[in-house]
């Protein structure tokens, strides 16, 4: 649930979306620290580059003009989201992350998942689409 409604959103840090998609982030870069150096430049980089590209685009979206800029940035942070799960499913069959762990993350960015689509739906109602 999205604990957001009826609070006064100053700053992209005010949304509780972008808060848990930077805890997503530090989960991800504790798993990737277990990951095999050889894939430093590979999986590692483009998992790590994945997850920090939710928070940062939610955070750019917000801070634009725009209502439909904003939608459009969540738009790509959902991508990116898509792009994690990807990437984690991936890890999970090299064996880099086991299932439990796999688990744990792919409950997270659901989570994060239904945040942006409600967050996306809220902006667009507010701004009469």
């Amino acid at each position: 649930m999205n604990s957001d409604k009826g609070k006064k959103i100053k700053s992209y840090q005010d949304l509780d979306v972008w808060k848990k998609a930077m805890d997503l982030v530090m989960e991800c870069y504790r798993a990737v620290n277990k990951f095999p150096k050889n894939e430093v430049y590979g999986l590692s980089s483009q998992l790590q580059r994945a997850a920090v590209s939710i928070p940062a685009n939610i955070a750019e979206g917000q801070g634009r003009w725009h209502t439909k800029e904003f939608i459009n940035y969540l738009s790509i942070a959902y991508g990116s989201l898509a792009e994690l799960e990807t990437h984690l499913q991936i890890a999970e069959r090299l064996q880099y992350i086991d299932k439990p762990q796999l688990h744990h993350l792919m409950n997270m960015t659901g989570e994060i998942g239904r945040m942006i689509n409600g967050l996306g739906r809220a902006l667009e109602s507010n701004s009469g689409k």
